[in-house]
């Protein structure tokens, strides 16, 4: 049977609906908020991710299908779901997190924080003294900033901020009892901390929220009026930018404008209280346009995310996952030792186990190096303060040709982007934003190194970005090296991205737009041909969202072929796994736990001769079409034996932390009496503290065996 017919045979069931895969993946997070094993304050922060999550899910999945919906696109997914059946699925299951979130917080994470000594007080459980202090802050730090926007004939409804916390005030005029009912809307002021703290004794404190204090002194807003009620609402708006590209238009300018234009977005959700009466309810829904399942009742303060100052209380420091140190693999006294390095061999750092200084210190080495000549880089997301930006503005002021690639359509970091970008732009180093109708997303770097009359190019590539803070939080590997045709082929990649050069045939890397997914699904068929051939055939893959129907096709056929499949797949899998005579060789499992699982590997046995990629994209259509993105081969033997045997191996191992994607799209996690405990992230950790007790004890030796020697 052909591969064609084979093909044809995948019905919708096969396949996971996209949507409600990201919500089971919120799901896990949720599920590590509800583990009793994991320390309290780590509870909360898990807690506080999933509603981060689920903002961004409706800011731009969900607004994404009420944009189809709207523009009467009911198209069906390969699922067989159409648009309006996802959205009513998303509602239910939707609405079930928030009574798993709200009651874990009342009834555990509370009373838990209690124990400790930490009480969110409400305004009826202040004493005359916390009152007073309520008053004062209120006077001197609320009231001036505050803006009551009243709601009639003459106040139109006005345009409230994506995500701000606002409260919806019911008046009636003081001493006219047949006053008729008045509304306005407070927006509760972001730029002011969410708790404020009324008391501190005997090891207690006692916190109180924002929206309390201004309710309970909301009389002085309204001079004339009676507040009959307040009650919390929280609106989410359409967030996704629309960058319609034209080659005489500035990227900046166009994203800039975007960017003005999201807090305009049409409103996709909104969150309030449950104590809100329906006549209130009404003139909200009525006002922002929303149906009835677009409105969600919270049984609790919103959002949760108001509790994060509790994260950084003292009364909680041992609350916390032990912290560890990252480690740098080879030991250097001078930044510039790190290029002798790299000529001696491949270098791979696995980060944040391996510290990411070692990648700012060789950017930091190169700027200020004699020999170096340029400098070329893509930033995809740099966050707020950024040791490689310092250092390629040093490298300019040096004289070096510095060119930056700067992807100012990074979600939710457009505005940073935009700002290191003007930055860069006026310190000379040449910006670029890259190609039209592409965000570049490959995690590159290029040094030109002038060594004994010879030009030396050194190249890092990446899974995760080139930010100090999230290389702290997410697992991610990154390699060093001077392999010639991978420094051919980057320089021909970055004067692709930069100037008019089309890309020529890579020699070693894989690119989208390119041969990205081609190299992919060659893979899995080589692999499916040597299972037909009756030989050993396996391929295992890690990444965060496996997507694409046309590779998740050539899985099932690879696995009907006898090739065995192993799967580690963070967040969305559209993969339907052990379903009999289709993808019944396929084993899918999730690790969620205290880092981010970022990095993408690709393992094919290969008859034995097993090859590993690296990559920067995600199975998903985007990654393939829309992006710029990179695999890049790792040919250094231990290098690969480490990546397959260690590496990826922990992951396979791990029965503690992973869970596994069942056929009818259920995930169970692998913990029990029965388990060995085996958790990667930990057993990473151990390695890394190991290693730092043995570099240490070197550092110790090396010193004692210099006084000895000066003796």
């Amino acid at each position: 049977m052909s591969d064609k017919i084979k093909k044809s045979n995948f019905l919708p069931e096969h396949y996971i609906n996209r949507e409600l895969s990201w919500l089971k993946f919120n799901e896990r997070v949720l599920e590590e908020a509800y583990d009793a094993t994991n320390p309290l304050v780590e509870r909360l922060r898990f807690l506080l991710i999933t509603e981060t999550n689920l903002d961004e899910f409706f800011m731009v999945r969900v607004a994404g299908l009420k944009q189809k919906l709207y523009n009467e696109i009911d198209e069906e997914n390969a699922d067989g779901m159409q648009v309006h059946e996802v959205l009513k699925k998303v509602c239910i299951e939707v609405a079930t997190y928030y009574q798993r979130a709200y009651d874990l917080w009342q009834k555990t994470l509370l009373p838990a924080f209690e124990a400790k000594g930490i009480t969110l007080c409400t305004a009826d459980q202040l004493s005359a003294e916390e009152l007073s202090s309520a008053r004062r802050y209120f006077d001197t730090e609320i009231f001036p900033i505050l803006t009551p926007l009243a709601i009639d004939m003459g106040h139109p409804f006005p345009r409230l901020a994506n995500r701000s916390l606002n409260m919806a005030v019911a008046l009636k005029r003081k001493n006219k009892p047949d006053s008729p009912q008045y509304f306005a809307v407070v927006q509760i002021p972001a730029v002011l901390p969410r708790l404020f703290l009324v008391t501190e004794k005997n090891n207690k404190r006692r916190y109180l929220y924002l929206e309390d204090i201004i309710e309970l002194f909301s009389h002085r807003l309204f001079k004339g009026f009676e507040v009959l009620a307040a009650h919390a609402f929280r609106l989410t708006r359409d967030s996704d930018l629309v960058i319609e590209e034209d080659e005489g238009e500035s990227l900046m300018k166009v994203v800039q404008l975007e960017l003005r234009r999201r807090e305009k977005g049409a409103a996709v959700r909104l969150e309030k209280t449950a104590s809100m009466p329906p006549s209130m309810l009404a003139l909200l829904q009525n006002a922002l346009e929303l149906e009835t399942d677009d409105i969600f009742t919270l049984h609790g303060k919103l959002p949760l995310g108001g509790l994060k100052a509790l994260l950084d209380d003292p009364l909680l420091a041992g609350e916390t996952f032990r912290p560890f140190t990252p480690v740098a693999p080879f030991k250097y006294d001078d930044p510039r030792e790190i290029f002798a390095q790299i000529r001696r061999e491949d270098v791979l750092l696995h980060h944040p186990f391996h510290s990411f200084a070692v990648v700012e210190d060789l950017i930091g080495a190169a700027s200020d190096d004699p020999s170096v000549l340029g400098i070329k880089i893509t930033l995809y997301r740099t966050g707020v303060k950024s040791r490689i930006v310092d250092a390629l503005i040093r490298a300019a002021r040096n004289g070096k040709q510095v060119t930056a690639l700067v992807e100012l359509r990074a979600r939710f970091d457009e505005e940073t982007n935009i700002q290191w970008a003007k930055r860069m732009e006026e310190e000379g180093i040449h910006v670029v934003y890259g190609l039209i109708g592409y965000k570049t997303h490959c995690k590159v770097a290029l040094i030109v190194r002038k060594e004994s009359n010879k030009i030396v190019r050194y190249v890092h590539m990446s899974t995760g970005n080139y930010n100090s803070t999230t290389a702290r939080l997410y697992t991610d590997l990154s390699l060093m090296t001077i392999d010639k045709d991978i420094a051919q082929d980057a320089t021909h990649l970055f004067n692709s991205i930069t100037g008019y050069s089309k890309l020529p045939a890579m020699r070693k890397l894989a690119t989208a737009p390119g041969n990205l997914k081609t190299l992919i699904l060659k893979l899995l068929h080589r692999e499916a041909e040597n299972a037909r051939a009756g030989k050993k055939a396996r391929i295992m893959v890690k990444m965060n969202s496996l997507v694409d129907r046309e590779v998740v096709d050539e899985l099932y056929i690879a696995s009907q072929a006898g090739v065995q499949i192993e799967l580690v797949v963070r967040g969305i899998c559209c993969l339907r796994p052990m379903v009999p005579g289709i993808s019944e060789n396929i084993r899918v499992r999730s690790i969620v736990g205290r880092l981010l699982e970022h990095s993408r590997i690709v393992i094919a046995h290969n008859g034995g001769d097993a090859l590993v990629y690296l990559s920067s994209a995600d199975w998903m259509p985007r990654n393939f079409l829309r992006r710029v993105e990179i695999a890049f081969p790792i040919e250094n033997k231990s290098i690969k034996d480490r990546i397959i045997q260690n590496i990826f191996q922990k992951y396979q191992d791990d029965d503690d932390s992973a869970r596994v994607l069942q056929s009818n799209g259920d995930y169970i996690r692998l913990r029990n009496e029965k388990s060995s405990g085996k958790n990667a992230q930990r057993l990473f950790i151990e390695e890394t503290r190991h290693m730092q007790e043995v570099q240490l004890a070197q550092s110790k030796l090396k010193k004692h065996l210099r006084s000895v020697g000066k003796k």
